[in-house]
């Protein structure tokens, strides 16, 4: 049964794990807040792989939008392969890694402390090699992840660059908001069973893409990782911008569109970009709050909660992860060991 598989039970973990870490890393996240004032931080740089690196996308809209801080992703291989590192200058260099054991993410850490700039590491091993680099670390507090999929890491990688956005913008109400993410989340993990109906619809399902813009650029990534190391499907992520510069000749009859459009200021975006698909007669799968745009959808995933634009990323890969566990059972998979890949992959 899929509710006795790892990756079933680390899902619907969630809601506990976010209650957790909002609760217990609050010190850290103080802590760095505080050395980002005081060594006037003008940007931040973020070494990260998979799915991390789409913690990194969203790191990229909340810190730019809510800080004013631009964030860019390190390009490791200058690091460990070229040893041409850049010059960090006035930064925040960032490790994100569930495992803190990636020697390429390892080097661009140390680079930075050797430069003698500011440090700091998300990760849920504190005695990773990862975490020496780092001048405050932020423990994921999630427990041991069996699956190979990572599932409740990434929503809690989210949550911890959602608590630094929060402590550096000093907004109550918008941590108020951040704290209410594990309702949201519990209330997401609802849509379950009828994601369990309509997985198999798509058994067979060879390729697709999956649509976010903003906020919910991470989430299109990290939903095609998900599609693909889970189901085998080919699953490419885009903006709804970059896909109009030519992907769009793709669509054809019945070609699946998986749209993530929650309430917010890209919505009336989105909603003209589902209308786009509509006409070209896609197939589209909407993750939505919004019944305009579900109306939209072939088939219609509807959030059940509305939570703020900025956070919705958290809560909106929720229904992407339970697509992906239900399409690869349907399918006969092997959802806690996907072929060819491990739990700790080590890159260079």
């Amino acid at each position: 049964m899929i509710s006795e598989t790892n990756l079933y039970r680390e899902i619907h973990e969630q809601p506990d794990v976010i209650e957790r870490l909002l609760r217990s890393e609050e010190p850290a996240i103080q802590q760095l807040a505080k050395l980002i004032r005081k060594r006037k931080i003008a940007h931040v740089v973020i070494a990260a792989r998979g799915t991390s690196d789409n913690a990194g996308r969203y790191a990229q809209y909340v810190l730019g939008a809510m800080n004013g801080l631009p964030v860019g992703l390190a390009t490791p291989s200058l690091f460990s392969i070229y040893k041409k590192p850049p010059r960090f200058g006035p930064a925040l260099v960032l490790g994100i890694s569930q495992s803190g054991k990636s020697p390429d993410i390892v080097a661009v850490l140390a680079e930075a402390r050797r430069q003698g700039v500011l440090t700091a590491v998300i990760t849920n091993d504190l005695s990773s090699d990862l975490a020496q680099f780092g001048d405050v670390i932020i423990n994921l507090q999630t427990g041991s992840e069996k699956a190979v999929a990572a599932t409740k890491t990434y929503t809690a990688e989210l949550v911890a660059i959602a608590m630094l956005s929060t402590e550096l913008s000093q907004n109550h109400e918008l941590k108020a908001a951040l704290n209410s993410i594990p309702q949201a989340l519990s209330e997401a993990l609802g849509m379950d069973s009828n994601i369990a109906q309509v997985a198999p619809r798509y058994r067979y399902m060879e390729r697709s893409v999956v649509i976010g813009r903003g906020f919910n650029y991470a989430t299109a990534f990290e939903l095609a990782l998900k599609l693909k190391e889970l189901t085998y499907i080919i699953a490419e992520p885009y903006s709804s911008a970059d896909f109009l510069h030519g992907p769009l000749a793709m669509i054809e009859t019945g070609f699946p569109v998986v749209l993530i459009a929650p309430t917010g200021v890209m919505l009336p975006e989105m909603f003209s970009f589902a209308q786009t698909l509509k006409e070209r007669h896609a197939e589209i799968i909407a993750i939505s709050d919004d019944s305009q745009l579900l109306s939209r959808a072939r088939i219609p995933l509807n959030l059940p909660l509305s939570v703020p634009e900025w956070l919705s990323p958290i809560v909106a890969i929720i229904p992407g992860q339970l697509l992906a566990m239900h399409v690869a059972h349907a399918r006969d998979l092997d959802v806690d060991s996907p072929r060819g890949i491990h739990k700790v992959t080590e890159t260079r």
